[in-house]
């Protein structure tokens, strides 16, 4: 593959990066994708109602064809300072790797298939790549945080098993297959109580004392190392004031397991302690706020071999993997899917993050090998 198309997916993955997207607010993102996706003459480009964005690079042939996805959205609010800055080999910003590298890179598959098929300037009317089948590329939204996966379920309801295989790129994460969804489950948990004054109603039952006794009951649930489990209150929230007695209090929590009867089993004992921890003043509640399923295929699958072959032919080492990706949804309904990382990288989430430059064409080198293969002949998703 030449430089001056990793130097254009790294120059476009910065320009993507300055767009702010929050999960659930990536409109504006969105957009930008859209008119590129036109102006690079993909077909059937659209955005659906979620602002999920849609463009099919037409084949030869009439073989399933592969979907490619990835996510738009970021954890950093819309105020957040995405200033870039370069050191070495490194590029560093706020979601240049989670996952602006990943969008930028469906652009990258775009212009590496056609500079291989000789149509660098191909317009509609003519064949854009060398492969007996079409390749849906989709920037989706919803993938962090609360956006649970909706922008994924949506990509899913629409091709639904027509595909040969789901694609899932995260800029970050080179060398590591995710062929196994982590199941997720998330709640708000609300108590609720008559609230007071500090002094004068002082023993009236007070809805953060109650939340941080909740917690502790939480924490002291037996929680197996294997298969490995997972509980975690990443936000609480709640009172009026210093000296009031708080009326309402909330906590976020995080369940998750490999496995899906241990994670089952584990949200039937904390919805038994929120039943549990009703009062005479005191009312507990929850709500579901996620909920991210299960879903794997074997490590023998021709796409998970195709995958591991693809990474050592390109110099890199490969690991199988569990994640919470995207590619949750299509393994959770027994669909081939794998998520792949781009480059390498580190401070993922945080206003320090980073990606290694060199190593994205051994990302790029992976993905086309991927693609190719699924195409081939003798591969077969069954």
């Amino acid at each position: 593959m030449k430089s001056d198309l990793f130097s254009n997916i790294m120059d476009l993955a910065v320009t993507i990066q300055q767009i702010p997207a929050p999960t659930l607010s990536e409109e504006q993102r969105a957009a930008f994708v859209h008119e590129r996706f036109l102006d690079e003459r993909l077909l059937d480009v659209s955005i659906d109602e979620i602002s999920n964005v849609y463009g099919r690079i037409p084949g030869y042939g009439d073989k399933p064809p592969v979907v490619v996805s990835a996510h738009l959205d970021t954890v950093f609010p819309q105020s957040a300072d995405l200033k870039v800055s370069y050191a070495e080999d490194k590029i560093f910003g706020p979601g240049i790797g989670d996952n602006s590298l990943g969008v930028a890179s469906l652009f990258g598959l775009i212009w590496y298939l056609r500079g291989r098929a000789g149509r660098q300037n191909c317009n509609v009317d003519h064949i854009a790549s060398d492969l007996p089948g079409d390749i849906w590329l989709v920037a989706n939204v919803g993938e962090e945080g609360l956006g649970d996966l909706v922008g994924m379920r949506a990509v899913v309801d629409r091709f639904a098993n027509h595909p040969a295989a789901y694609i899932v790129l995260e800029g970050m994460g080179l060398g590591q297959i995710y062929h196994r969804g982590l199941g997720v489950k998330r709640y708000q948990i609300t108590a609720k109580a008559p609230g007071g004054h500090s002094w004068v109603d002082y023993g009236s039952p007070s809805a953060i004392h109650e939340i941080a006794a909740f917690i502790e009951r939480l924490t002291s649930l037996p929680i197996p190392d294997e298969p490995r489990t997972t509980i975690n209150v990443g936000i609480i929230h709640g009172g009026t004031s210093v000296n009031t007695i708080a009326p309402e209090a909330t906590l976020e929590l995080d369940l998750r397991s490999e496995n899906a009867q241990t994670l089952s089993s584990l949200i039937s004992q904390v919805e038994m302690l929120v039943n549990e921890s009703n009062l005479p003043e005191v009312e507990f509640s929850s709500e579901v706020i996620g909920d991210r399923p299960v879903g794997e295929i074997s490590s023998d699958h021709p796409l998970i071999r195709l995958a591991k072959r693809s990474l050592k032919d390109a110099g890199v080492n490969p690991y199988l993997n569990i994640g919470s990706t995207d590619a949750n949804i299509p393994l959770s309904r027994n669909l081939p899917a794998v998520c792949l990382g781009l480059t390498t990288g580190g401070g993922a989430h945080t206003l320090s993050e980073y990606i290694n430059i060199s190593h994205l064409e051994k990302g790029m080198r992976q993905l086309a090998a991927v693609i190719d293969g699924i195409f081939n002949t003798s591969y077969s998703a069954t």
